[in-house]
């Protein structure tokens, strides 16, 4: 595919099936997977710089900790949708084929989370290191896409991030904004936008759940793996070419190459084991 230059938005049906009211969210919540379930809360300084508190599910049971989740400001992660929840996947799958149909896009993997999130809650500026589609399902969320230049997306970071030396925040100034493209996404509503595209997310003060859905192509497999490797070199005091102006046959050694450093293990994985600090249903309201 020729990737995209703007976010661009598509309908769907799937926030019309009843899977994601309340008592069929709380029976998933009851039984999906714990090593499956991210419980994120983030807190922002007046220059809107973040610190994240991660969190688990304590006692509760799928009910209160839904509750927890609407009544709180946190961003609940349900990770593996794609296989940990094949009651909404076989809506999801041929949305995201069409859509794929419509990009162009021939897809090797694709991945789904499920994400319930506060009223309140705001996600903060990062990039994802693959095609996405954001399945918006209920509630009102507002997202910021910034361009993909150095100056919003600077080379060395995307290293460390893909790299897992840093979580996949991105050094935010006020100023970015008003380079953003805003979008007010609605239930029935999914939103693309392209690869690498730094963005942010306000909900609109309602509670609200999406599915975002990350794919990778065989493009994005070898960026990917070219970034990783011009991290490693850069660890090593080399000075990368930018990826702007690598050609594919050259990412491809790249990628051949990251292979072989994750492997040797040059480069330990810091953020596989953040420290869970509170309890959701306990604490979720106090930990932004």
């Amino acid at each position: 595919m020729t990737w995209l230059t703007q976010p661009k938005v598509y309908d769907h049906q799937i926030h019309k099936t009843g899977l994601v009211e309340d008592a069929a969210l709380a029976r998933v919540l009851e039984t999906y997977p714990e090593e499956l379930l991210d419980i994120n809360a983030y807190s922002y300084d007046a220059e809107g710089q973040v610190s994240l508190a991660t969190g688990d599910r304590g006692r509760a049971d799928g009910a209160a900790l839904l509750e927890a989740i609407q009544g709180g400001r946190v961003w609940v992660n349900l990770r593996d949708a794609h296989e940990a929840h094949p009651e909404l996947w076989r809506h999801i799958q041929p949305a995201f084929d069409a859509i794929a149909e419509d990009l162009g896009v021939k897809p090797i993997k694709v991945t789904g989370q499920l994400i319930l999130s506060s009223p309140q809650t705001k996600v903060p500026y990062h990039f994802d290191a693959a095609g996405v589609v954001l399945f918006h399902l209920r509630g009102v969320k507002k997202l910021w896409v910034y361009p993909t230049d150095e100056a919003h997306l600077p080379q060395p970071s995307v290293e460390k991030v893909i790299m897992r030396v840093q979580a996949e925040e991105l050094p935010y100034r006020m100023a970015f904004d008003g380079d953003a493209q805003v979008v007010e996404l609605q239930p029935g509503q999914a939103l693309t936008w392209p690869l690498y595209a730094p963005h942010r997310v306000e909900n609109q003060g309602v509670f609200n759940v999406s599915l975002s859905l990350d794919f990778q192509t065989w493009g994005t497999r070898l960026m990917r793996g070219a970034h990783y490797a011009n991290g490693v070199f850069r660890r090593w005091g080399m000075a990368p070419a930018p990826m702007g102006k690598t050609p594919t046959p050259a990412q491809a050694a790249l990628w051949a190459a990251s292979l072989a450093m994750k492997k040797a293990g040059f480069v330990p994985n810091l953020i596989k084991d953040y420290e869970r600090s509170f309890a959701l249903a306990e604490q979720g309201k106090k930990a932004a």
